[in-house]
Formats: C-alpha cells, structure tokens, sequence
C-alpha cells in the first residue's frame, strides 16, 4: 500500500531500515495507506537523503503529506530537530491538522546504575537527547527511545562474540534491555493512534535480561545441542563456549552470586518500561528472549 507521491498518506517513514521490515507488514495487514523513503528508493521507496545544513525545499516536497511523520534515522544535537520538521511543515502545509512528529531514540540517555523509567533524570548533554528535547519543544513530537532491537536475523546471542572477548568483560555486564521489531512495529501504530504530544517513552520488552544468565543458557544450548547430534557445530565454538561456561561459574564463586539470574540491584541499570504500554492499553506479544 505504498502511495504515489502525490497521494495523502496515514503514515510517512523516514528511513526505511530494519524497524520497516517489521512496521511495513503491519501497516499493510491493517491497511493503514503509507509511505516510505530510502536514500535510494529502492524497493518501490520514495528517494529521500536528509542533510541538516541545506534549507533546499524540494526533498521535501517529493513527499506526501501524511497525519503521522515517524523519523528512524537518528538526530543529534541542537538543531536538526527544528530544522526537519519545519520543512515539512513548510512544504505540506495543512489549514486543517498539523502532522503529528514520531521520533526513534535509544534508551542509553539514562545512565543512572539504578531502577529508570521515562520520568527519571536523563543525560541531558548526550547529543540523542538535545534533539529529542528540541523536537519536543518545537514541534509536540513524541520520541520512543528504544531498548537493544532484535528479531528476524537480529539475535542478541549473536552479539556475544563483540562484547564479551575477555572474563572481565563478563564480569563487567549488568543487565541487558530488549525490545523486538514486532513490538516496536505495534508501538508505533499505537502512538499513531493515540498521540501524546511532547512526550518521551521508554520501550522494552518488560524483562530486565543478566548477561551472565544469557551467556550461561546460550552455551549450554550450544554444547548440548553438538552432544546430541542436532547440529554440526565446530570444535573451535564449541571451546569457546566451554570458555564461557567456566567464566561464568567462575564469576559466580568469586562475587558471591549464589543464582542467575543476579538480583537486580547487581545488575547496575535497569529499566521499568510499563509507562507506554499501559498508557496504550496493549502489552509485548514477544515473550523472554532465548
């Protein structure tokens, strides 16, 4: 249901990158008229490349005028906020209804090693959250910052190998955060439906994941599935993975950790994401990662 540019739309992505496999399907099942943009138009995408020092009009008037604008692409800093949603209003503009703004953000602008949700103090001179606080001043947009994304071929046990090369690195890693591009996807329909202007919600999935519980279930999966013939699994993964194992044993033992997962208050920051779905009335339809 992508429309032609002249078309009005419900909903206009910039930046149809990973969240869009997963927004795009839902769009379509409830047949909500939209329309998306790509640097390069592929995959019948509107041609489209942001840059914030150009006040040239006519990027932005290829588009259509949509009722929901959802930016995926990240703002950074004073500025780029203001500047993108005053041109589109510029270039659509409407004597009935101003388009509602949804920006994509990161939960890592709150730092704080304790309980945070969407009310606590954030790190307001992290560059995310300067513009995330100008597009909620200038134009009433509504920012879903998110926990670590995954779903389809994006699995968080694939990212073990990157941040954890060392038993003190292990030894380092609190709590994990996740949210999957399914429920990012109903969130942003969601927030379509039933707008909160100037407002910054933090999404998960509801589980505060322990990295060291994680890497404890991964490699026994791994070791028992090469026990059993399942797979065919290389030798030098499967040390690795008995590597894993032992650290986290070993990590265990030595800083008094009786069970995985860890109690909360070892795991440094944790966030409660309650807020955005019960404001909405739904709730993740992913269960606990594997």
């Amino acid at each position: 249901m992508i429309k032609h540019l002249s078309e009005n739309v419900e909903l206009l992505i910039l930046g149809a990158g990973w969240t869009s496999t997963f927004l795009i399907p839902l769009l379509e099942k409830e047949g909500i008229p939209h329309a998306a943009t790509t640097t390069t138009g592929r995959d019948n995408t509107i041609p489209f490349r942001y840059d914030p020092d150009s006040e040239d009009e006519m990027p932005f008037k290829r588009l259509p005028s949509a009722s929901t604008v959802l930016i995926t692409f990240p703002l950074k800093g004073k500025g780029p906020s203001s500047h993108l949603t005053s041109l589109y209003s510029k270039t659509h503009p409407s004597p009935e209804k101003k388009p509602n703004f949804i920006q994509l953000g990161a939960t890592s602008i709150w730092k704080a090693p304790t309980w945070q949700d969407e009310s606590s103090p954030y790190d307001e001179s992290s560059p995310r959250a300067i513009a995330e606080d100008e597009f909620m001043q200038v134009a009433s947009g509504a920012v879903l910052d998110l926990a670590g994304l995954y779903g389809g071929a994006r699995q968080p046990r694939n990212w073990v190998d990157r941040v954890v090369r060392s038993k003190e690195e292990l030894r380092a890693k609190g709590a994990v955060h996740l949210i999957h591009g399914q429920d990012v996807a109903r969130a942003v329909l969601a927030l379509h439906r039933d707008f909160t202007p100037g407002k910054r919600w933090l999404l998960c999935d509801l589980h505060v994941y322990d990295w060291w519980d994680l890497v404890q279930d991964w490699a026994v999966t791994t070791l028992r599935t090469a026990e059993e013939g399942a797979a065919n699994i290389e030798e030098a993964e499967l040390v690795k993975q008995r590597k894993l194992l032992g650290w986290v044993g070993e990590l265990m033992v030595e800083e008094g950790v009786r069970a995985l997962p860890r109690d909360t208050p070892l795991l440094g920051r944790v966030l409660d994401g309650r807020a955005f779905w019960n404001n909405m009335g739904i709730w993740p339809v992913q269960g606990r990662v594997r």
